[in-house]
């Protein structure tokens, strides 16, 4: 029997399969596909995303693979010059999914975990010690806890007969990769003078003639289950663009609405659900991704205390009651950025005001900061401001605080010398080291970098450790 059984293995699921192998987790990762997808779906990597990705060292893998970018322009394409912010990494990193899929496989390969693809789940029962999944197959399989990270249309999320509540699209646009005939630079212009009316509109090169192309639908398709045609993209493309730039051999076509749901509830017993399994929204501001490997981020260490037997009481549970709450957030700015590309007489000029909102730094701070997710900030009581948040990558005199987070461990950061983590060092790192950008004696941090505790004084720590980190040994 299996430890954790992940149902999907895309970004959310291979990020939380190597967050629970950190612990020694046995982990099975199931997937439906029998081959990784090739299309791009998603084309880069936020603040926080990158920041995790850095706590976990594995960035520099990524950044071989990947192109920085400034963080202008993020809320719904109002292009503003970028600020900056409390990281060490002020940049959005362009990376195509297929590479994202690669290199956490790969990661995900070699700390153990166990991937099969071509498996998918089609039953589930549970019970008070395990979850058995039922396979396409017929196969069975027991694992003492299931995750489903299987996308918007989730299996396990119908199988546990969760809800998933919230808004049906209002508008659709078309998005594919095929090949063009066009010259390049005419492309490159039409493309630059639609935008100025359309900014759901574009075409970019991947490579090898294949561009990846978005126009907005004519309307929201009534049957979903229909497949997007060529035909289509090129009446589109004519309809708004003047052109169909000689749009040819298609390598994958699809559609997206702006749909906003969210599930009823992250945890059915032994089931969790995580990534688009627990949340859909539009993908302006590109955030989805992101949000599905901050959800694994945020439930592996818990899902790993549960099952090493340290968990304190609720603390698994307090993975739905912080990131329910962040997804709720991401489906409400992803769809007012949707609003905002509206060619409508009133969304545009709410847009043409907010542009002007925008020359206020306190303006663009705090959404640049919502889509980056450097704002989020958890509830876990009241007191000083860097309480609940992620403490960025701050400067030691004996090197970074990320990289002595690799092997997700609590870590208590301490600047006079003075504190113990006692009878918690088997959870939780004790590093006495100084940093001119803390401005506190003392912070304890959670396995994901957000902040427990801020202090000096001995006894205060002790009552907050159990909190997070369960009975001393």
């Amino acid at each position: 029997m299996f430890d954790v059984i992940i149902a999907g293995g895309g970004p959310t699921g291979l990020m939380l399969a190597a967050e629970l192998r950190l612990h020694d987790v046995a982990v099975l990762v199931l997937e439906r596909d029998e081959e990784p997808a090739a299309h791009v779906r998603s084309l880069g990597l936020h603040v926080r995303s990158i920041e995790v990705l850095d706590q976990r060292g594995m960035l520099e893998r990524f950044l071989a693979h990947g192109e920085r970018h400034p963080l202008g322009g993020l809320f719904a394409g109002i292009p503003k010059p970028a600020l900056e912010l409390d990281t060490a990494h002020g940049y959005i990193l362009g990376i195509r999914q297929p590479v994202t899929d690669r290199l956490l496989a790969e990661r995900t390969a070699e700390l153990g975990a166990e991937i099969r693809r071509g498996r998918e789940v089609v039953g589930l029962t549970q019970d008070a010690h395990a979850v058995t999944v039922e396979l396409a197959d017929g196969a069975q399989l027991r694992g003492r806890y299931l995750v489903g990270c299987d996308g918007g249309r989730s299996t396990v999320r119908k199988l546990l007969g969760v809800g998933f509540t919230g808004d049906p699209s209002t508008t659709e646009t078309l998005l594919g990769e095929m090949m063009m005939t066009e010259d390049p630079a005419t492309v490159a212009a039409v493309i630059d003078d639609v935008r100025t009316r359309h900014w759901r509109f574009g075409a970019m090169p991947l490579g090898d003639g294949m561009h990846r192309v978005m126009v907005p639908a004519e309307r929201v398709a009534e049957d979903r289950t229909a497949p997007t045609t060529l035909a289509e993209f090129r009446e589109r493309m004519r309809a708004v663009a003047g052109t169909d730039f000689g749009v040819h051999s298609p390598r994958w076509l699809s559609r997206f609405g702006d749909a906003t749901r969210l599930a009823d509830r992250y945890r059915v017993g032994r089931v969790l659900l995580a990534g688009d399994a627990a949340h859909v929204h539009p993908p302006a501001g590109g955030q989805g991704l992101n949000l599905g490997i901050q959800d694994a981020f945020n439930l592996g260490w818990k899902l790993a205390a549960q099952i090493d037997g340290w968990a304190p009481e609720g603390l698994l549970d307090t993975y739905e009651t912080e990131r329910r709450p962040v997804a709720a957030d991401v489906l409400n700015t992803s769809r007012a950025q949707m609003e905002l590309m509206s060619l409508e007489p009133g969304p545009r000029a709410v847009r043409r005001l907010l542009a002007e909102l925008f020359e206020f730094d306190e303006v663009n701070r705090y959404l640049t900061e919502k889509v980056t997710a450097i704002g989020v900030r958890y509830d876990v009581g009241a007191g000083h401001h860097l309480l609940g948040r992620r403490l960025h990558d701050v400067p030691l005199t004996r090197g970074r605080l990320y990289e002595l987070m690799r092997d997700g461990r609590g870590l208590l950061l301490d600047q006079t010398g003075e504190l113990s983590v006692g009878g918690w060092a088997a959870r939780v790192d004790h590093i006495v080291d100084v940093s001119e950008e803390l401005e506190v004696p003392g912070v304890l941090l959670r396995p994901d970098g957000h902040v427990a505790w801020v202090g000096s004084d001995q006894d205060d720590l002790v009552a907050h450790l159990p909190t997070w980190f369960g009975a001393p040994d």
